[in-house]
């Protein structure tokens, strides 16, 4: 077994934190990956892992030779692909993820187009409102809208988003329009419970403006939902206010539908990133694809909407 090889099984056990889960996604036994583990930690005279009865975890040194393992891995992938035209045709599946309602809005149209453009990709768009792991769900690429903390992703970020208070205009000829987060106690509000993009709100608080100008408001609302989708349907039929994503409202707001509230003591703006793992080779559809994605979004999100 050469010693490549055994980097490989390292960075697969360490990502799987199975000895067993590595064999099945390498295609070896249990034993071979043991056996290549325990001849590498005999080989750098440290010890690697840290093994119980139920679970295999990375030692501080073995953490460390972890980064330096992919990097070095992706080094290869590189430059066995280095003989690859640069100008090679996109072909292979991509795989995407992005929260629920911006990857309806907003990635699937960039995908089909791409897809249109480049017959030979096909693509797999996951639109979940929670944080995946691109390792464990084969992710190529996704969009994450959050101040992102470190992490093996590369981040790529293309505009900002708001969050934003919106109601009807029949609601606002019934009851009218708050002059400032406080006013908000006497308002019909429309929460949304769970993970949504850009993080969870809290159904009974909302929080206004930024630096020294702030509100975090006690909030009872009167209809809570789980998708966003939900509570701007709500909101539309003039339930009551709702405190929303600029995007998610953006199609509302154009058509007069909603009407913003409050704009003066909205939060600051939130990123969005396109993302992708670290010290990866990127293929001709990966990077062709960042770049539209990048160009489009950026188009469309590049000043706080």
């Amino acid at each position: 077994m050469d010693r490549l090889d055994e980097l490989a099984i390292f960075v697969a056990v360490a990502e799987q934190g199975s000895f067993v889960a590595a064999a099945r996604r390498l295609g070896r036994s249990p034993s071979a990956v043991t056996r290549a583990v325990a001849a590498l930690e005999d080989r750098l005279a440290v010890r690697l892992f840290n093994r119980t009865t139920r679970s295999v975890a990375t030692t501080d040194a073995g953490a460390r030779y972890l980064d330096l393992c992919r990097r070095a891995l992706g080094e290869f992938e590189a430059l066995e692909l280095s003989a690859a035209s640069e100008r090679s045709v996109p072909a292979g599946r991509l795989t995407l993820t992005a929260p629920e309602m911006f990857g309806r809005l907003h990635l699937l149209p960039i995908a089909q187009d791409f897809m249109r453009d480049y017959p030979k990709v096909s693509v797999s768009l996951l639109l979940l409102n929670r944080i995946v792991s691109f390792v464990d769900e084969g992710i190529d690429l996704g969009i994450r809208i959050a101040h992102l903390p470190d992490s093996s992703l590369r981040a790529i970020q293309v505009g900002t988003v708001r969050r934003v208070l919106c109601a009807s205009p029949a609601y606002l000829a019934r009851r009218g329009a708050p002059a400032t987060p406080h006013d908000l106690a006497a308002h019909d509000c429309i929460a949304v419970s769970g993970a949504v993009a850009g993080g969870a709100v809290p159904a009974d608080r909302w929080s206004f403006g930024g630096g020294k100008r702030t509100a975090a408001v006690a909030v009872k609302a009167r209809l809570v939902v789980n998708t966003v989708q939900a509570a701007l349907d709500a909101a539309v039929a003039g339930g009551g206010l709702v405190h929303v994503l600029s995007y998610q409202a953006a199609p509302l707001e154009e058509t007069g539908a909603l009407r913003r509230l409050l704009a003066t003591w909205e939060p600051p703006p939130i990123p969005i990133h396109i993302v992708h793992p670290e010290g990866r080779y990127l293929s001709p559809k990966i990077r062709l694809f960042i770049d539209r994605a990048a160009a489009a979004l950026r188009g469309r999100f590049g000043d706080a909407s």
